[in-house]
């Protein structure tokens, strides 16, 4: 079966780590992920800027880390990416800012890439409101 699973929380909402279970689960079960999708606040995923306390689970390196091992399609919604100052280095020269916060395994692209995984999926998960 392929899952298509939406993230709209941030690092700090538990919901991420529900999510990052949920995708492990899904995997070690046999099942396929054609698609995460990061939107709203799950956007912060993304930025290699946030920094945990040591005794605190790092739920956006370890998003990182699971998207990179098992070579998952991640897409970062543009327009709440932007809105949220999530730039790769394309965008931050198109808007002249100093510098860019993500880099891949993460790809900035529209809301269609949500609308394309949900039509090759046969079920979608959403985490997080």
């Amino acid at each position: 079966m392929k899952f298509a699973i939406a993230l709209l929380a941030g690092p700090q909402d538990p919901a991420a780590r529900s999510a990052l279970e949920f995708a492990r689960a899904v995997l070690s079960s046999g099942h396929q992920i054609s698609h995460l999708f990061f939107y709203r606040e799950g956007v912060h995923l993304a930025s290699l800027l946030g920094v945990q306390p040591q005794d605190e689970r790092d739920i956006a390196t370890e998003w990182r880390q699971f998207i990179t091992e098992h070579q998952l399609d991640a897409v970062v919604c543009i327009a709440a990416a932007l809105r949220r100052g999530v730039l790769d280095e394309a965008e931050a020269q198109r808007w002249e800012r100093p510098v860019a916060n993500t880099a891949a395994p993460w790809e900035l692209s529209g809301l269609g890439q949500w609308v394309d995984a949900l039509q090759s999926a046969d079920r979608a998960v959403t985490f997080g409101t």
